[in-house]
């Protein structure tokens, strides 16, 4: 991490009655204030393996690149915002490298498809989904219209195995499934179009393929785990369920719910859980500064650590765990990233 103030580290973290084969004892070993403004992300670097430890973090107006060693490199990172305007940031030269317009509103979360890094996915405030291509400047697919998002889109999350299918969820308290197989070849012809990308025929995607009502509130997070969906709402509880869809009858079907992993004092919106690379873990911050860490392998589920630290006491924004889950971090409302370690035990 770049050199930043230190956390005083009298205070231990909260490590409450946990399993003892599975808790973990992680230490702050970093503090950094970031102005004053509220943090609304922090994000790891997954896409390229020579730079995991390279993570960034939102908010305002800015964009902060922080690195675990002295070296910068040229590297680019995928930023959005209030103007509704995705710009891709290069921070070698500390510019901005493209700027795509296409959103009427704020931009609230990017994901990129690990399968191939040039697809981007941004969810916005003026109820769609969009799908980019950022090495050509192209939108491809908008996903909007009669069975789409009736508010804001608040999370959208690519299938880890699955090219064709993404998950977004929003303040109309659903989570849609949305497959891309139909619509495909524009997204090949996206890599091959040379002309002026505004003349690319981009397409509207408006029935998703399953809609979930888990939840009763705004759902502000949703990761896929496998076949599975992870999603949280302000109920203090991250849940874990299956959809059940039909294929005769696009849109519908049923949800199992397999587990559930409580947050105490998570009741607000827009605080975002984290998982590691192999999602064997997730991390979510609530609204008292603290942090719960369960493991996403077992069942019935485990908590693997509870932190807290004498100095956090707003909401915690969002968390971002690292490639291994041994350093987890969290943005906060006061501005402030804090920096968490995995403790080595013999």
């Amino acid at each position: 991490m770049a050199a930043a103030a230190k956390v005083p580290l009298g205070c231990e973290p909260v490590v409450g009655s946990l399993t003892p084969s599975k808790k973990k004892e992680y230490r702050v070993t970093n503090r950094l204030q970031e102005g004053k403004r509220p943090l609304y992300a922090v994000v790891f670097n997954f896409i390229d393996s020579r730079y995991f430890n390279v993570f960034a973090t939102v908010g305002g107006n800015r964009v902060l690149n922080l690195l675990s060693s002295s070296l910068f490199f040229f590297f680019f990172w995928v930023a959005g915002g209030i103007n509704g305007i995705l710009r891709v940031i290069d921070a070698g030269n500390e510019k901005i490298h493209k700027s795509f317009v296409g959103h009427g509103d704020s931009i609230n979360e990017i994901r990129t498809q690990p399968l191939e890094p040039s697809l981007v996915i941004s969810a916005s405030k003026d109820e769609s989904v969009r799908l980019w291509n950022v090495h050509t400047g192209i939108c491809i697919l908008v996903f909007a219209g009669a069975g789409g998002h009736r508010n804001e889109v608040l999370s959208v999350d690519f299938h880890p195995s699955d090219k064709y299918r993404i998950a977004s969820c929003g303040m109309d308290n659903t989570v849609k499934i949305w497959s891309m197989k139909e619509f495909w070849a524009y997204v090949e012809k996206s890599f091959t179009w040379t002309e002026d990308p505004s003349k690319f025929p981009t397409k509207y995607v408006q029935f998703p393929m399953f809609i979930a009502s888990v939840h009763s509130n705004y759902v502000d997070c949703n990761r896929w785990l496998g076949e599975f969906i992870l999603s949280k709402s302000v109920d203090n509880e991250i849940v874990l369920w299956e959809p059940k869809m039909k294929e005769q009858s696009p849109g519908e079907g049923t949800v199992d719910i397999l587990q559930k992993y409580p947050v105490p004092e998570c009741d607000i919106w827009f605080i975002k859980f984290s998982c590691d690379f192999h999602y064997k873990a997730a991390a979510i911050g609530n609204r008292e500064g603290k942090i719960f860490v369960w493991d996403l392998q077992t069942t019935p589920p485990v908590l693997i650590a509870r932190l807290s630290h004498v100095q956090s006491k707003l909401p915690i924004r969002q968390t971002a765990m690292s490639f291994d889950g041994s350093t987890i971090l969290s943005c906060c409302e006061d501005g402030t990233i804090w920096r968490w370690d995995v403790v080595a035990t013999s």
